[in-house]
């Protein structure tokens, strides 16, 4: 359960920067992938919760 989740965290991250990196707002405005700490934190999230609800 552990593992999956910490899985899920690792993923989650490494989605979240790469939405950042070749997706994000290059003006600045947009909250979410302007950024990277943000977008990743994010990305975490989603994969934690992705993760945990698997069975």
């Amino acid at each position: 359960m552990i593992l999956k989740l910490v899985i899920g965290l690792i993923i989650g991250g490494g989605a979240g920067f790469a939405f950042y990196k070749f997706i994000g707002c290059t003006t600045g405005t947009c909250p979410l992938t302007s950024n990277p700490w943000v977008s990743t934190l994010y990305g975490m999230i989603l994969g934690g919760l992705i993760a945990g609800s698997l069975k």
